[in-house]
């Protein structure tokens, strides 16, 4: 990836001391990466920040390297949720690598440029980067300092918000992101360093989460096994960017999305369709995946293996729609549909080992034979039996929906491919790729019909 769009978000509510002092340095310290970006999220505060920016920073906001946005909410300052909110604000500005900056950190020179240099190295999906707090060696106050990719970002749920105040809200996103099997790289010490303060402005928004004396924030640390956060309520409010008076809302974001039409309803054409929108898609990886994700969810509730993709299609899939519904709420379903007789044909050409040229991987990797069996009852084709089970899977899918048109887009792979994608976009919030038709994989294997 080059030069990966980098956002250093910083939140701020009565910090502005710190931020005078931080940000002209991290400013003056970066400018050798052109493409990245500082986010600073006014939090309600309720001193002279903006007044300060505006006065002292109108260059930088007016090229571009700096972005304020404020969130105007009542109440106290809330750590993870204003992570959150900066953060979706970087996403706005167009990031592909987001960095939690806390008001009173400095970067150091050429802090971005190692952070491309990081991310460029691997897959930017594949890693994260964390500050590793070395008492004695580190000022106190870096340890908060994570970068990750959008995309993980999004698909861990971002930072937890039951951490409402002072806590390890940074641990536990380590935690998770590695559950996610991101791979953790600790950051360089000559990058980590912050300004000394005392507790007393750390807590001065909630003074009732200060620890006794010999309490370390580890105590505070919520041990579980999670791995995805807040259910798609990221980081959720209004917020309006340099001083525009037009708000931006930050709604919720899809927990998941799930393909839960039948197989042959152009699942793997839905998968890539996905992945041109940006999403993380898998689409029946392998049978020894397809048997995690179903004995996973059928005995636990949930899939550790499922949760590692943002977007799944295909069996299981289809056939768990009710468990994934519980399991992680504030996802978004889709009901792949198709002409009956189209379906038909498509199921008989899968079952035949003159149309399929994977058929032979069901003798050889029998889990296929066993999910099949597991729908239908039965391994071989049947048409009566597989168009009843057809018509009942759609049939008890959009009763299970039914008055949840928000959760739900029935997408029939017979309209136009102009149609396929407007209706897709609109039910995902997203803009209509220009100039890319709507795919259709496999279309060459049976006869040019989708799969």
């Amino acid at each position: 990836m080059n030069d990966p769009r980098i956002a250093l978000c910083l939140t701020c509510k009565g910090r502005t001391p710190h931020v005078e002092q931080t940000l002209p340095k991290n400013l003056e310290s970066n400018t050798d990466y052109q493409n990245a970006v500082f986010i600073v999220l006014n939090f309600n505060s309720a001193d002279n920040l903006l007044m300060y920016l505006v006065t002292n920073h109108k260059p930088a906001m007016k090229s571009g390297r700096l972005v304020v946005y404020s969130f105007g909410g009542d109440g106290p300052f809330r750590m993870a949720f204003a992570k959150n909110l900066a953060h979706r604000c970087g996403m706005l500005e167009g990031a592909d690598i987001l960095v939690n900056l806390d008001a009173d950190n400095l970067t150091g020179p050429g802090f971005a440029s190692y952070i491309a240099r990081q991310f460029t190295l691997y897959n930017k999906d594949e890693i994260f980067l964390w500050a590793r707090m070395i008492q004695g060696q580190l000022k106190r106050g870096v340890s908060g300092r994570i970068a990750m990719s959008s995309n993980s970002f999004v698909l861990a749920g971002g930072y937890d918000e039951k951490y409402d105040n002072w806590g390890p809200d940074d641990k536990d996103m380590n935690v998770r992101l590695q559950r996610l099997g991101r791979l953790p790289l600790e950051i360089e010490s000559q990058y980590l360093d912050a300004i000394h303060h005392k507790d007393k402005l750390r807590f001065k928004e909630y003074p009732h989460a200060r620890p006794a004396p010999g309490v370390g924030e580890d105590q505070f640390y919520l041990l579980n096994d999670a791995t995805i956060a807040n259910f798609g309520n990221i980081g959720c409010g209004t917020v309006y960017r340099n001083f525009d008076p037009n708000p931006i809302e930050l709604k919720p974001l899809p927990t998941r999305i799930f393909g839960i039409g039948m197989h042959k309803t152009a699942t793997t054409s839905l998968a890539k369709a996905l992945n041109i929108l940006g999403y993380d898609s898998a689409h029946w990886n392998s049978g020894a995946w397809a048997k995690a994700i179903y004995t996973e969810m059928t005995t636990t509730g949930r899939s550790k293996t499922l949760e590692k993709h943002y977007a799944l299609t295909d069996l299981p899939i289809a056939i768990l729609y009710r468990e994934l519904d519980k399991a992680y709420p504030g996802s978004k379903f889709i009901l792949t549909i198709r002409d009956e007789e189209k379906w038909l044909k498509s199921v008989r050409n899968h079952w035949s080992y003159d149309h399929n040229p994977f058929r032979w991987e069901w003798d050889v990797y029998p889990w296929a034979s066993k999910m099949h069996k597991i729908v239908y009852g039965q391994k071989w084709f049947d048409p009566t039996v597989m168009l009843e089970r057809y018509r009942r899977h759609n049939k008890e899918v959009l009763e299970f929906f039914s008055g949840r048109p928000s959760d739900l887009l029935v997408l029939d792979m017979d309209l136009q491919p102009e149609t396929l994608w407007a209706s897709l976009c609109r039910f995902l919030a997203k803009p209509v790729p220009h100039g890319v038709s709507y795919p259709t994989e496999f279309a060459t294997l049976v006869s040019k019909e989708f799969l």
